[in-house]
């Protein structure tokens, strides 16, 4: 009696860089429509609809920016230590590519934080730049991002270079949390977070509801960005494979 062959699992199936290919480009092509609509739909509530705050006035909407920047900052970093410890206890080709390719998004993200904040701490604080426990562990986190794109792009050797850049993605990810607690941990001059799990949100509901998609349509924004320069790194390292050949005949 022959034994029934069973399909792999969605998660096996798309663990290659080949199965996992043409999905992204299906994933990246949503995410960059839903990211430009809800960013737009973020930004009319937050700029027109959502009222002038009663303390800081109109600088204060530098926050639909600002706030979603430093949210994918750290997710990014985090996301991206996650692969890279996937990487090394799976020795997975795709979850390495993934860890790369998110590093360029992340610190982008992470230099607009500190861009954004600095225009808005200029009218509210009175000054650009301060040495204040969250800013500087944000500077921080921009540093381990361009030391972990400079590491990799250092090493001749791909798998060298994942080991590398997986070492370093983990160590440093002990410093999200720390920008995370900062405003509990140390006396800064951020205020506390304007929403927790545990109470109600301070902010009012337009200002909520613009924060929310502009939010929304940075991960979307991040998904689909990440997602295109996966596509980019794994042409370039599977070059040699058939698939990539026969695919270029195609394009061409």
């Amino acid at each position: 009696m022959s034994s029934l062959s069973l399909p792999p699992p969605l998660t096996w199936r798309y663990a290659s860089p080949h199965a996992f290919y043409p999905l992204a480009g299906r994933i990246a092509g949503i995410a960059g429509q839903l990211a430009v609509a809800l960013i737009a739909a973020g930004l009319y509530v937050g700029f027109v609809v959502a009222p002038t705050d009663a303390q800081q006035g109109e600088a204060y909407r530098i926050l639909y920016v600002h706030v979603p920047a430093a949210w994918m900052a750290m997710v990014i970093y985090l996301a991206m230590a996650f692969w890279g410890g996937v990487g090394l206890v799976l020795n997975a080709r795709l979850s390495f590519m993934m860890m790369q390719a998110l590093a360029p998004t992340g610190a982008l993200h992470a230099l607009v934080c500190l861009w954004t904040g600095a225009l808005w701490g200029r009218p509210t604080w009175g000054t650009w730049w301060v040495w204040d426990a969250r800013l500087t562990s944000v500077l921080i986190l921009l540093f381990l991002y361009v030391g972990f794109i400079a590491l990799q792009s250092s090493i001749d050797d791909a798998r060298r270079a994942d080991r590398a850049g997986a070492v370093i993605a983990l160590v440093g990810a002990v410093n999200v949390p720390i920008i995370y607690f900062s405003v509990q941990w140390w006396n800064t001059l951020h205020q506390g977070a304007s929403i927790s799990l545990r109470s109600a949100p301070t902010l009012a509901a337009p200002m909520l509801l613009g924060l929310g998609l502009c939010a929304l349509g940075f991960w979307a924004l991040a998904i689909a960005a990440v997602l295109k320069r996966l596509r980019c790194i794994v042409l370039e390292r599977e070059r040699g494979a058939e698939w990539v050949a026969r695919l270029a005949g195609v394009t061409a």
